[in-house]
């Protein structure tokens, strides 16, 4: 199931993404060569606080996003509120300020769609807790351009419904706890 060679990583999260992503992010090691893309189903009208709390017990740079950044190696990127995420052809960030989709903005479905079109197989999707369908149909898409899905496992969830979701449109993802996904991401990288 894993692509030859990973060259990205997206993760979506909603109800219970701080908690999910506080057990896999840093788990990452110092030197992690892959960016990490991060969509958060935020409050729009509210900073985030993700960068500030996350950045402490993570091993790689965490920041937000910013309107036609490169993407770094070894970098973790979220989504400004409010805003869409998505990944250019060139391999830079963009921001967008269309439409919601499912009622979300950011939106986890655009960002694995535009990073699926980018990476193709090189790119691995993760869908964590949630309270939505968000993330199922980008997730999708990554398996469709022969990326890697994976998804926590709904049991283990703060909200399933996010987990479920991505399961029943990506029948062959791969479900782990939070500890085996972040397990999972560090194997992706052969060891130097």
């Amino acid at each position: 199931m894993t692509a030859a060679r990973t060259e990205a990583v997206a993760v979506g999260a909603s109800a219970g993404a701080l908690e999910a992503l506080s057990v896999v992010l840093p788990r990452l090691p110092a030197g992690y060569p892959l960016p990490v893309l991060v969509v958060v189903h935020l409050p729009p009208d509210r900073d985030s606080l993700m960068v500030g709390l996350l950045g402490d017990s993570c091993r790689l740079p965490v920041r937000e996003a910013q309107d036609k950044e490169p993407i770094e190696p070894g970098t973790i990127y979220f989504a400004p509120p409010d805003y869409h995420l998505l990944v250019e052809p060139d391999r830079r960030l963009s921001l967008s300020g269309e439409e919601p989709v499912l009622f979300s903005r950011p939106s986890i479905d655009v960002l694995f769609e535009t990073a699926a079109e980018t990476y193709g197989a090189g790119l691995a999707g993760v869908v964590l807790t949630g309270a939505n369908g968000d993330g199922a149909r980008g997730l999708r898409a990554i398996r469709q351009a022969g990326g890697t899905a994976l998804v926590q496992r709904p049991e283990t969830a703060a909200a399933a419904a996010m987990p479920l979701a991505a399961l029943d449109a990506c029948p062959d993802a791969v479900a782990l706890t939070l500890e085996e996904i972040a397990e999972y991401l560090r194997g992706m990288v052969p060891p130097r």
